[in-house]
């Protein structure tokens, strides 16, 4: 069932979402190699409790981390651990925070030194694909056009596009109705509403589009190991565009 916010709800997750703004400004003050992922972990840990807020993943379906931390090939849901950070590595960090009683989502891919051109060319295009989808979403736009930009962006740069993993609604839940893929038909799926508030995620990927699951049950990894990037903000659904509340 989708749930359409009221102006009081909206005003309600806007903490929550300022926060994690806040969160990736202070990691990526912060991050460099020689730093392990769980140490990126405790860092988000830190800044989102010293702001009143929880961290939703901690305990989420039995995730064990405050932070989903997927490095280079890995394109979802990383469980931080001892692994250290090198110079060229390319870091998404995929935080929630709770405050209110409602969520907010983001995601951020980091460079970690000197990264390739072509993996840096790889985020680029993953954010100008959050972009794109939301450029012309507004009240009445059918869903599956989000995915539709999404794809035909990435695809025109030569990308794969994650089909296995997908945006979602969000609010007094992290994950609500409805799934927002990054792939789809123009002109089709349900018609937005304003109220809506949506998680637009991009998951692109250097090479094939099809991932598969670590024995862990969390980490989600491309199959042939080239590098993904992913990039993530909670935004409302209005009359006359978005407003997006991660930024």
């Amino acid at each position: 069932m989708i749930h359409v916010k009221s102006e009081k709800e909206i005003d309600l997750m806007r903490e929550p979402c300022k926060i994690l703004r806040d969160t990736f400004a202070y990691v990526g003050s912060e991050i460099k190699a020689g730093m392990t992922t769980k140490e990126v972990d405790a860092l988000v840990e830190r800044y989102i409790r010293s702001s009143g807020a929880y961290p939703s993943c901690l305990g989420y379906g039995g995730f064990p981390a405050s932070a989903c931390i997927s490095v280079n090939e890995m394109v979802v849901h990383g469980i931080p651990d001892e692994r250290v950070l090198k110079d060229g590595d390319i870091v998404s960090v995929d935080v929630c925070a709770y405050k209110n009683g409602y969520h907010g989502d983001a995601c951020r891919t980091f460079c970690i030194g000197n990264v390739s051109e072509d993996v840096k060319r790889l985020v680029q295009v993953t954010e100008e694909c959050f972009f794109k989808a939301v450029e012309k979403l507004r009240a009445g736009t059918p869903l599956y056009d989000i995915g539709y930009r999404v794809q035909k962006h990435a695809e025109a740069h030569g990308y794969g596009v994650v089909r296995s993993y997908t945006g979602h609604g969000i609010g007094k839940e992290m994950h609500e109705d409805p799934s927002v893929p990054n792939f789809g038909k123009l002109g089709t799926g349900l018609r937005l509403k304003a109220g809506m508030v949506l998680c637009v995620e991009p998951m692109i990927t250097m090479g094939s589009w099809k991932v598969r699951l670590l024995d862990d049950g969390w980490g989600a990894v491309t199959v042939d190991g080239k590098p993904a990037a992913h990039y993530e903000n909670t935004l409302v659904v209005r009359e006359d565009g978005v407003e997006i509340l991660t930024l």
